[in-house]
């Protein structure tokens, strides 16, 4: 048997957003592979956090990276508390509602949080319009979406946390370029992740460990 720490890198990643865009039906959809119902109804409080582990290949390269995934609360009285674990995040998946037109209007607003409590003026972020299933109760286009993405230089990815539409393939895509950021870093002690290398990855006591390439994400509509 092996430690459940067994990894090389310790990777934290924020999701953050308005209120009721998803963001804690999109983590556990990632985690655990089913819609809660019942966290539709109830706003994260704070902060929250799910973890899973992966086998990550890069060229030659195989990483095993511990994720931990941050469920921050999206409502105002809670920013003071949830801009504080921003500075130690790797990632960040940003998560609007497609069905909700303020909550697309507030992702700039959300950038400019992230450019100032970040641990860098330029993090790593992945754009998400979510709830894709709702197409008749859409009010943001793609295209409109997109053409944000594009003038930010996001990739960005339309997710369903109740069909696990992209779910997946988003966190994948935020994975790879973070891990193409520390693989190409001069000082990786400069970078918010942790390294841990010990003996074994392969066995992991029953838990499911997820193996991608970098190369399975580049087909995405990024």
């Amino acid at each position: 048997m092996t430690s459940s720490t067994d990894y090389d890198y310790l990777l934290k990643l924020l999701l953050i957003g308005d209120s009721s865009v998803g963001k804690t039906c999109l983590l556990y959809q990632y985690t655990d592979g089913v819609f809660h119902q019942s966290a539709r109804f109830i706003s994260t409080v704070g902060i929250d956090f799910r973890e899973k582990r992966i086998l990550y290949t890069s060229g030659p390269r195989t990483h095993r990276l511990f994720l931990q995934l941050w469920d921050t609360a999206g409502q105002e009285r809670f920013r003071s508390l949830t801009t504080a674990f921003y500075r130690d995040a790797m990632g960040f998946l940003l998560i609007f509602d497609l069905t909700n037109e303020r909550s697309f209007l507030e992702v700039q607003n959300w950038i400019e949080q992230l450019k100032f409590h970040a641990y860098c003026e330029a993090p790593d972020i992945v754009l998400c319009g979510n709830k894709c299933d709702l197409e008749h109760l859409r009010v943001v286009s793609e295209a409109r979406a997109r053409q944000f993405a594009d003038r930010h230089g996001l990739p960005y990815l339309e997710t369903s946390a109740s069909t696990g539409h992209n779910v997946e393939k988003a966190v994948n895509v935020l994975v790879e370029r973070v891990v193409s950021r520390m693989e190409t870093a001069v000082n990786l002690n400069a970078l918010p992740c942790r390294q841990r290398r010990l003996r074994r990855f392969d066995d992991a006591d029953g838990v499911d460990i997820k193996t991608i390439k970098a190369e399975d994400n580049r087909a995405c509509s990024c």
